[in-house]
């Protein structure tokens, strides 16, 4: 279960946070007025959280193409969305 810290407390506190965060692997949740408002998580599970979106997104892109109908060229829709 991750840590949970206030904002105020882990500004006093970063280098040492920032150590548990790194090598312990020990995620941190930075709360603010008693909620949470981000975490803290180690590079190897920043990496981890990035390859399974990007999986997520090969398989709904997948789900997507066989679907029946027209394909529609991205460069068409980001034209039609102004991008």
């Amino acid at each position: 279960m991750p840590t949970k810290i206030s904002t105020a407390d882990a500004r006093k506190n970063l280098a040492d946070i920032v150590n548990k965060v790194a090598y312990g692997d020990e995620p941190v949740i930075l709360t603010r007025r008693g909620q949470s408002v981000a975490a803290l998580v180690s590079m190897a599970e920043l990496e981890l959280l990035q390859k399974i979106e990007e999986r997520m997104d090969i398989e709904d892109a997948k789900k997507a193409l066989s679907e029946p109908g027209d394909n529609i060229a991205a460069e068409d829709v980001w034209k039609e969305l102004g991008l």
